[in-house]
């Protein structure tokens, strides 16, 4: 007797092909075309097992009961009859069971699979998360749940309705890229969705059978506490006013009064609508504290608080300006602290009237199109010199670097440094690449002095002869990736910085000294104020003193460009230490092949947006001349600034720029990775074609003047 239980079961196993077709995937039964034709396919084909199934070898029994009978024909006929009696009435009865279970087996079988699919489409139906199945291509739904209905109002939803009409710019390709979320928050009627979704396959591998189902979750509470939370994240801002001594200078003390509550008035009002903490913690410093929702507005308008203090002018016609340091994405307040602090020193350090913004990552620069503040006294070059030379008497050796491509003001400020070292009794090395710099004539003229004998030495041998008490001097830039060589930076422990260039977003940490004075004309006229400090005049080689006033009137043009009182001291004070005019004049001589070549590129200059002189070369330049020519470029009537641009041999591209005007070139190519000062600067990027390199560089003057 055949087992029922073990009969379903055994074939259920024989015929999972047959029934693929009907329990397929829970994704897929939301596609219900076909089920109808697949399910009596599936039906038929399950028939036919069963009947297999149900009469296992019994027709080789009735044979051989019916061999047996005709056997017994020979022997007894009464037998053989009864013989084939048993057998008829055994198979009448084999045939009554057999039909009897299977109609039993069938409509057990029919039960489970219509509870089966009754589970499954009630469970689509009444799944808790709105659910919609869309096509590939364009976004036409197919399907989708009651409560996904409910979302957009059943009235909007029929047979040829597209997702890409009820969600503005909702597309697929997120799904075609593997993703599983939606890349942004979906809003509906002023709730908000995060949308999850895969890919499902239709009737055949037609790329157009291809549908996706998306799941629709409603993090609109989340979403909202999220958003208040980061919305209430403080920011800690300090505002220092940068000129508040000159502008106050010999004036009453009723004027005084009224110009610091002038001041007082203008940042109350810029304050007065962030609900700010507003607390005056020096006569020239303010402490300001609010929060990130206020962040974004501050940011549109730039900061207006600087133009606003503009309008405080003394009785001597100077104006006012506010540096503004802040932190903001600290773990703590402390740490956002912490930040506006070094802002504000960063805002200094680039020359004032200009907001630096500082987060956990990088720094941000509103303004600074202005004149840079003097800050520097003869007290500060006072203790620079003596936090120098403390750092002289406790190193081992010293080792003085510049950028790459040293020029003659970056080796005039090495050679007063061993100047300083000499007199001191410290041994100092200059390292530079002998074969790739822009002041061969300069170094050739050291090397011919006793003194400086084996001074200039390779990087690689730099790095050979360092160690834990080397002292290394940048001189000329304050970037570590501008430096002749990152890796001797990198192996020293104890770093001095001594530059007259704008602080960047990138620049040496954590250095024993920062000399940093963006006004003074070049790093030889801040080199030579702590040499004044130092070393006695008549302990100054000649050859020095040149040095030292030769990168002075290369990086002033002949005192033509950002000169002031301290440069012509610093001029009068070499002039006394031996300095020879005409001897600096031929250092500053150019062959007869780089004057060619200058007046080349000046054959190639075009004017951009009427105040700049744009000259685009397409092959590869020395940069030196390049330098000349922008340098020349600046006599043309009407320009305001001038840029060379030409290829490298590498791939990359160089950019030398010169403002004489109110164009400050450093923010202009700080935009393109460079760097510099307001007068002069210069950048250089990798792996670009002249082509976009020039299309990027005009991108950036003309953000530089819509601003």
């Amino acid at each position: 007797m055949i087992n029922p239980v073990r009969l379903f079961m055994l074939n259920v196993i024989k015929t999972k092909d047959c029934f693929k077709a009907r329990f397929s995937c829970f994704s897929r039964q939301i596609c219900s075309t076909g089920n109808c034709r697949r399910f009596l396919e599936g039906w038929i084909c399950m028939n036919k097992n069963i009947k297999r199934l149900l009469e296992p070898g019994t027709r080789l029994y009735f044979v051989f009961l019916v061999i047996f009978a005709g056997l017994a024909f020979t022997f007894n006929i009464k037998v053989a009859a009864a013989e084939i009696a048993i057998t008829i009435l055994l198979l009448v009865y084999s045939i009554i069971v057999t039909r009897r279970r299977r109609r039993e087996l069938e409509s057990y079988i029919e039960s489970v699979t219509y509870d089966a699919e009754t589970a499954k489409s009630d469970t689509l139906m009444n799944f808790p998360l709105p659910m919609v199945a869309f096509r590939l291509d364009n976004t036409a739904i197919v399907w989708g749940n009651r409560f996904f209905s409910d979302i957009f109002g059943k009235g909007k939803l029929h047979f040829d309705t597209r997702l890409s009409d009820l969600v503005k710019g909702f597309k697929s390709k997120w799904l075609t890229e593997g993703k599983l979320q939606y890349p942004e928050l979906i809003e509906v009627s002023g709730r908000r969705y995060r949308v999850y979704g895969n890919i499902i396959r239709g009737e055949s591998d037609n790329s157009r059978d291809f549908m996706g189902i998306s799941y629709w979750l409603d993090v609109t509470d989340y979403d909202l506490v999220k958003e208040e939370y980061e919305n209430s994240r403080p920011i800690v801002a300090i505002i220092l006013f940068d000129n508040l001594d000159e502008i106050s200078k010999n004036l009453p003390d009723r004027v005084k009064t009224q110009m610091q509550n002038a001041i007082s008035e203008k940042v109350e009002n810029w304050c007065s609508d962030m609900g700010a903490i507003v607390c005056r913690y020096d006569r020239d410093k303010y402490l300001l504290i609010f929060e990130q929702r206020h962040y974004n507005k501050l940011v549109e308008e730039k900061f207006s608080i600087m133009d606003s203090v503009h309008e405080i002018v003394s009785p001597s016609g100077i104006h006012a300006s506010v540096s503004i340091g802040i932190g903001r994405d600290g773990g703590s307040f402390e740490e956002n602290f912490n930040f506006a602090v070094l802002s504000t020193e960063m805002a200094l350090s680039r020359g004032g009237d200009q907001t630096v913004i500082k987060n956990r990552f990088n720094f941000e620069f509103f303004g600074g199109r202005g004149a840079e503040i003097e800050t520097r006294t003869k007290v500060k070059s006072r203790v620079m010199a003596n936090a120098l030379s403390e750092l002289f008497r406790t190193s081992g050796q010293i080792m003085i670097m510049g950028h790459k491509f040293g020029d003659m003001d970056c080796v005039g400020a090495a050679a007063g440094i061993c100047c300083i070292a000499r007199k001191m009794g410290c041994r100092a090395h200059i390292v530079i690449d002998e074969k790739h710099n822009g002041a061969e004539s300069l170094i050739k003229k050291l090397k011919s002095a006793e003194e400086y004998a084996d001074t200039f030495i390779s990087p690689q041998e730099a790095i050979m002869r360092a160690d834990r008490g080397t002292l290394l001097v940048v001189v000329d830039t304050n970037r570590p990736e501008q430096v002749e060589d990152l890796s001797l930076l990198m192996a020293c422990n104890r770093v001095a910085v001594i530059d007259h260039h704008r602080r960047a977003a990138s620049y040496i940490q954590n250095a024993a000294l920062t000399f940093l004075e963006p006004y003074a004309s070049s790093v030889c006229e801040l080199v030579c104020e702590l040499v004044q400090e130092l070393v006695e005049q008549s302990d100054i080689l000649k050859i020095e003193a040149d040095a030292l006033l030769s990168g002075i009137v290369m990086d002033t043009k002949n005192f033509t460009m950002r000169t002031g009182e301290r440069t012509f001291d610093a001029a009068a004070f070499l002039n006394r230490a031996g300095a020879d005019t005409i001897a600096v004049k031929k250092i500053l001589q150019n062959d007869m092949d780089d004057t060619v070549a200058r007046y080349k590129i000046l054959q190639k200059v075009k004017r951009y947006r009427e105040s700049i002189a744009v000259a685009v070369i397409e092959e590869p330049q020395d940069r030196i001349v390049a330098a000349q020519a922008a340098d020349e470029m600046l006599n043309i009537t009407g320009i305001q600034a001038s840029i060379v641009i030409y290829p490298t041999e590498n791939g990359g591209v160089i950019i030398s720029a010169r403002s004489i005007g109110d164009v400050n070139v450093q923010l202009l190519l700080e935009e393109l990775g460079g760097g510099g000062n307001k007068s002069a600067a210069g950048a250089q990027i990798e792996k670009i074609s002249l082509r976009d390199a020039v299309n990027k560089l005009f991108a950036a003057i003309d953000d530089y003047f819509e601003d």
